[in-house]
């Protein structure tokens, strides 16, 4: 699999947002390590502890607190990092979150990406964007099959929707406004891997499990869900914004999923989550498995594969195998600031 180009990124400066989320505190740690300018805008770490600030991800990059639903905060931190290539990964990320919040889901992964759009729409140096939204944005087929990037859009519940929605969003800004940055969208989920502490995801579950010594409670286990490390979509993302920066004909929809044979039951990554960790951890169902949410999701990923030369990094048992041992190995003492290249 091709990776992100050195010579591309050193020196380019590079926003950020959510920088202290999951995926994204692992995209600054990668951008870091092949030299890019980074300016981070986020919210604070949206846990604690939080794979930011045990990683210092903050170190060595231009690090802006501020709001996506203010549109002035979003000026000023585009103002602050007079980007070349933005990476918006900034959202209220969880499922069962919106219904407990729909209104402020909507505000932040819809009108938040309004306000990025028409940032972006004045950055004068920015030439490439890639706009991160999930797997969860389209509606789901009634076949199981795949999901292509031409299905329809939809989703379920107000955090599938407001995805579907910041899709549509940013594909009317490329037609209506087609100056500026090439601006693609890109479409992955479930990703896994070090430093996740975020609810309601049966990995972190997991790990908390162990840490803990407690037993871990499984939701909708028969729920089948693309599952992949974080480093392959995130390394999708990159290959994406290095295509846009020469060839505007990339602007449009990408899928970035796992090959097929690791698009399983959630059931079946708690055993083999359990059998790694080693320590006696086992789980069990919930009584009740919460909100309605989408049984199957799968992406099909021809695009990237064919166009980008894009292959997910690891196989799934090789991303819980690493998730686990750094886990593991930061509870030991171990330093979670690890280097990607």
């Amino acid at each position: 699999m091709p990776g992100p180009d050195p010579a591309f990124w050193r020196g380019r400066r590079v926003l950020v947002t959510g920088h202290t989320g999951f995926k994204g505190a692992w995209l600054v740690l990668w951008l870091r390590d092949l030299g890019a300018a980074v300016t981070g805008f986020a919210l604070d770490p949206p846990t604690d502890p939080s794979l930011y600030a045990a990683a210092r991800v903050g170190e060595g990059i231009e690090d802006l607190r501020g709001d996506l639903d203010d549109p002035g905060a979003v000026d000023r931190a585009f103002e602050a990092a007079h980007p070349e290539v933005v990476v918006h990964m900034a959202a209220q990320p969880l499922v069962r979150r919106s219904f407990q919040d729909p209104l402020g889901t909507y505000e932040t992964n819809v009108m938040g990406t309004v306000h990025l759009l028409e940032a972006l729409r004045a950055a004068p140096d920015a030439r490439a964007a890639v706009v991160v939204t999930s797997d969860k944005c389209y509606e789901p087929r009634p076949d199981g099959a795949a999901c292509r990037e031409d299905d329809r859009l939809g989703g379920r519940d107000p955090y599938s929707s407001s995805k579907a929605c910041a899709e549509l969003v940013t594909a009317a800004y490329r037609r209506s406004f087609p100056g500026g940055a090439a601006t693609a969208t890109a479409r992955a989920g479930n990703a896994i891997g070090g430093g996740d502490w975020a609810p309601d995801r049966v990995v972190p579950d997991a790990m908390r499990a162990g840490l803990a010594g407690e037993e871990l409670v499984v939701r909708n286990p028969d729920a089948v869900r693309p599952w992949q490390h974080v480093l392959s979509p995130l390394s999708g993302y990159l290959l994406l914004a290095e295509r846009l920066w020469d060839d505007r004909s990339a602007a449009g929809a990408w899928n970035f999923g796992p090959d097929p044979s690791d698009e399983l039951p959630v059931r079946e990554v708690a055993d083999r989550t359990c059998e790694l960790w080693v320590e006696g951890l086992r789980w069990t169902a919930a009584a009740d498995g919460g909100p309605p949410e989408t049984a199957v999701l799968r992406l099909d990923s021809t695009k990237a594969r064919e166009e980008l030369g894009w292959r997910p990094a690891w196989q799934l048992d090789q991303a819980l195998g690493a998730t686990v041992e750094w886990h593991r190995a930061v509870r030991d003492g171990a330093d979670a600031n690890v280097s990607i290249t």
